[in-house]
């Protein structure tokens, strides 16, 4: 049985496949398997998939006949996955040498639920490391209580699920699958179910990961309706912290990531479509409405002006109380 799963969702990525799969073989060993998702792609990735199955050590490709997004397709790898630790890397993301030993060393040694790691951002020729926000480093400490202040960048705000190693108790029983019905958000969502279900987890300062950013075909570029997924994400989230025993805890970091991404995109309203913006407009409203109206209202009185006027104009027009 191997020790490490690497779960690769690809979609039209033919550009960067062969980089990608390149650093894969440079990682590769008797105790590492890869499972290649393909999503159904139009474009020559299948054929690179291919090539690369039986040149790959330890690879294994699997297809989906449609199109069912990046959720569903590391979903498909999940359930494929026979190793004792799971990781996720993008079908156009890339691995330094020698990075995916080092990554199960440390989670070995340090015995938690998941780690978290740092990254690099790659944009054109430009690199830039991106710092895990942990308070501390290679030190084990409780999921739950990283999740913090509203008015700091956590854990929770670093969604990026392919900085990461995530031992293979988190998915027993069907548990920690990404939400297929979100085809972006998938993340920030899965990000905090995986701090409010593990017991354990760690920080390190580990590069090797390398994240390419502003990729035409990456979903973070798109600008139809897929975007706002960001609103049922959070209504789902908001909807765990009501089941939660602790959720009052949490909500208000909850409600203020929410309210931010809300005025993000409606600051950014005019990239979209009208049917889109009004969808947006729409959805802000309902948005608005369906939170805790006492913790929206003390998020609001600490946003900058600019913004919670934004916010406050798309607000149902109550005396502050849910309607």
């Amino acid at each position: 049985m191997p020790e490490l799963s690497v779960i690769v969702p690809c979609h039209n990525v033919q550009e960067f496949a062969e980089e990608t799969l390149r650093s894969l073989a440079h990682n590769a060993g008797p105790e590492t398997e890869f499972i290649l998702v393909d999503d159904c792609s139009t474009d020559a990735t299948p054929e690179i998939l291919d090539r690369w199955e039986s040149r790959l050590p330890g690879a294994t490709v699997i297809r989906h006949p449609e199109n069912r997004g990046i959720a569903q397709s590391r979903n498909s790898g999940i359930d494929a996955a026979r190793g004792s630790y799971l990781t996720f890397l993008d079908g156009d993301d890339w691995y330094g040498p020698g990075y995916l030993d080092a990554l199960t060393r440390t989670i070995k040694d340090l015995d938690c639920d998941f780690l978290r790691t740092d990254h690099v951002q790659s944009t054109g020729t430009q690199r830039v490391v991106r710092r895990a926000p942990a308070p501390a480093r290679d030190t084990v400490l409780d999921p739950r209580d990283v999740i913090g202040s509203p008015h700091a960048e956590t854990m929770v705000d670093y969604p990026f699920v392919w900085a990461g190693v995530y031992h293979r108790r988190l998915f027993d029983d069907g548990a920690m699958r990404f939400a297929t019905d979100l085809r972006t958000a998938e993340d920030r969502l899965w990000t905090w179910r995986l701090h409010l279900k593990a017991r354990s987890f760690a920080a390190t300062g580990l590069l090797g990961v390398f994240y390419r950013r502003g990729v035409a075909t990456s979903l973070t570029q798109i600008r139809d309706a897929r975007q706002l997924d960001f609103i049922p994400a959070h209504d789902a989230l908001l909807a765990d912290l009501a089941a939660d025993p602790e959720g009052e805890r949490f909500l208000p970091k909850a409600v203020r990531t929410y309210c931010a991404l809300i005025e993000f995109h409606l600051a950014r309203i005019g990239r979209y479509h009208a049917p889109v913006a009004r969808q947006l407009k729409k959805s802000a409203t309902a948005a608005l409405r369906g939170m805790p109206q006492d913790v929206l209202d003390a998020t609001l009185a600490t946003m900058d002006d600019r913004r919670a006027d934004t916010l406050r104009r798309f607000r149902p027009a109550t005396t502050g109380k849910a309607a």
